[in-house]
């Protein structure tokens, strides 16, 4: 049993999960806003032994450092290499703290969001059309950058509305390639396809302005990651051709809302697309399951 539990930000456990937390320590504790700087995440952190966090906030080696009373952090969010990770990670292994996250919850979510807003485009069903008539997913070429989880389920969800999907991706997918994913070298797909998604983990910046040069022009970009995939100022000039679009949701979008937002080309969604009640069972179920799992091992 932990001490104290402490969630320093929102991390979306649901209150059936919550109460199972209160179940495994002896004070728990949450805060509905997200901490401004290292002081306050060391404050809210204070003597607790178990910290949670979502993908909002960074625990780095200074957190840490002040806070050795931690015995485990569980990320509330996805966790695919240290390098992405919010949480330093190798830090917290010098000090014995383990460090858990989740995968593979918030994914039918975004797949949703995706050729929703896809949809919308294409047909004009809100305030933009693509093209000068409305136009169906059948036979567009998309090419979707990584080729994990999310990028997966979007091309099988493309493939069957009829879109010719290829891929790039640092290693190659034969079993996905054998379903008729088509791989691609970077630059080439950049040329063809005229729907690009990004589905690429976290800090992974892919984009620049030679590759949007590359692209042109008459195309729509999808970033379904955490944060920016792209060179920021590179995007913005990409955007100044109307007939580009951007489209993304809340936690694709991170922190360059107030910049991107006035855009009209950028198509936003203001919460992340991956919130719905399913999403949120899943996260729950995983983050629970890695904290019994720990004590039990303890």
């Amino acid at each position: 049993m932990f001490g104290k539990i402490v969630a320093i930000e929102p991390v979306g456990i649901d209150a059936e999960r919550v109460a199972r937390l209160k179940e495994l320590c002896k004070e728990y504790v949450e805060y509905a806003d997200i901490p401004q700087g290292n002081e306050e995440i060391i404050r809210r952190i204070g003597d607790a032994d178990c910290v949670l966090v979502s993908f909002t906030s960074q625990i780095d080696g200074s957190v840490i450092e002040a806070c050795p009373a931690i015995r485990y952090i569980g990320m509330c969010c996805s966790l695919y290499d240290e390098k992405s990770a919010n949480v330093d990670i190798a830090k917290a292994r010098e000090k014995g703290i383990v460090v858990t996250g989740i995968r593979d919850y918030g994914d039918n979510g975004v797949i949703e969001f995706v050729v929703s807003e896809l949809v919308r485009l294409l047909h004009g069903f809100g305030p933009h059309q693509w093209k000068e008539r409305p136009t169906e997913i059948t036979d567009q070429k998309v090419g979707i950058l990584g080729l994990g989880t999310t990028g997966t389920m979007l091309a099988h969800a493309l493939q069957y509305f009829g879109a010719q999907v290829c891929y790039y991706s640092r290693s190659r997918k034969p079993e996905q390639e054998a379903k008729g994913i088509q791989y691609m070298p970077l630059e080439q797909l950049l040329e063809e396809a005229e729907i690009v998604c990004t589905c690429l983990n976290k800090n992974v910046i892919l984009l620049h302005e030679k590759e949007f040069q590359r692209m042109g022009d008459h195309k729509i970009l999808v970033n379904t990651g955490i944060g920016p995939s792209f060179e920021v100022e590179a995007l913005k000039k990409w955007l100044q051709c109307k007939d580009n679009y951007y489209i993304c949701d809340d936690v694709g979008m991170g922190a360059l809302g107030q910049e991107l937002d006035p855009i009209e080309n950028v198509l936003h969604t203001h919460r992340p697309a991956g919130s719905g009640v399913q999403c949120t069972q899943r996260l729950s179920q995983k983050v629970v399951a890695n904290i019994e799992a720990f004590l039990n091992e303890q």
